[in-house]
């Protein structure tokens, strides 16, 4: 099952939804997620090499930040769609780098569009093509793959625009790694990019029929409470955007899925999970007492034990230190 989408001409604002019929369908098996593989780690590398699923009628979601490089994203995501019933990819910073040693020199919107067109000759989805349907355990409910960017709303108390934040990090030492290898082009800024991306999704989000739960994945968080443990408050800067505080609730998740802050941990924010499933750098996950690497369950959607805010299924929650 899938709703159609009408592709919009080349560019960086995505299809513009035709919502169609659902196609009759349906799968058992178990909807799971990973993001923030780094396989430039020939750590991070040789748990990619073991990850398979638990049955042959899994899905994998993948929040990004597989790799720099486009052939190491190529290699891990041929090999994930080799064993997976279904992958779904949307696209991290670190896609988007353009390093000065990748033979692939492309920048900004063009780079994205050649990594969307490697995944559809894996089969891969992309936030480019129709939302499926998952139909399985704690189902139905659409997979909305989003690429949205942060446009620096994120900011720290005292800070009001975009300058006075990025001078307060600076002074800080936080800059992170896009302000040198993420490029908008055709954009003049990121920022831009990211809200023509909010624009077209929110759109494409609100042709749904108003009656199906979806399952929000995107790199970024889409709401600021999962960057309040940060060990540098003004990396926020580079996690997200304000536009989509609402989106949760307004397009019915049953889950939102994230990476990118490598805190592996789960969120709940007015009353939606938000799942941040991050294997993260060797460093970072060899402290961790849970195996490092394991798809984490995304549907049903988990329940924390206990009366509050967050828990913690299968690891401990730390500090992220993210580039």
């Amino acid at each position: 099952m899938t709703y159609e989408t009408r592709a919009l001409p080349p560019g960086a604002t995505g299809p513009a939804p035709t919502p169609g019929s659902p196609q009759v369908g349906g799968h058992r098996g178990t909807l799971v997620a990973v993001s923030d593989l780094h396989v430039r780690y020939q750590e991070n590398r040789d748990i990619v090499e073991g990850l398979r699923p638990e049955s042959d009628d899994d899905w994998l979601l993948v929040a990004g930040d597989v790799g720099e490089y486009v052939s190491d994203i190529r290699w891990a995501l041929t090999l994930l769609s080799s064993r997976f019933a279904k992958v779904i990819w949307v696209p991290g910073n670190h896609e988007l780098w353009t390093p000065e040693n990748d033979p692939v020199q492309l920048r900004g919107v063009a780079r994205y569009e050649h990594l969307v067109e490697i995944c559809r000759e894996l089969g891969v989805l992309t936030p480019e093509d129709p939302y499926p349907v998952w139909e399985g355990a704690g189902g139905p409910a659409v997979i909305a793959p989003l690429f949205l960017l942060y446009d620096y709303t994120f900011r720290q108390p005292g800070t009001a625009s975009k300058e006075e934040a990025l001078a307060q990090a600076e002074k800080a030492g936080v800059i992170c790694t896009d302000e040198h290898f993420l490029h908008p082009d055709p954009y003049p800024t990121r920022e831009a990019w990211c809200r023509a991306r909010v624009a077209a999704t929110e759109a494409r989000l609100a042709a749904l029929p108003p009656d199906v739960a979806t399952v929000l994945v995107n790199h970024w968080p889409v709401v600021r409470e999962p960057t309040d443990p940060l060990w540098y408050p003004d990396f926020a800067l580079w996690c997200g955007t304000e536009a989509t505080a609402d989106w949760p609730r307004r397009f019915r998740a049953a889950t939102v899925v994230y990476g990118h802050l490598h805190i592996p941990r789960l969120l709940v924010c007015d009353g939606v999970p938000h799942q941040e499933v991050s294997l993260g750098y060797p460093r970072e996950w060899q402290r961790r007492s849970r195996a490092p690497g394991r798809p984490v369950r995304i549907l049903p959607a988990p329940v924390p034990v206990a009366a509050g805010t967050t828990g913690t299924p299968g690891t401990t929650g730390t500090p992220g230190t993210t580039t």
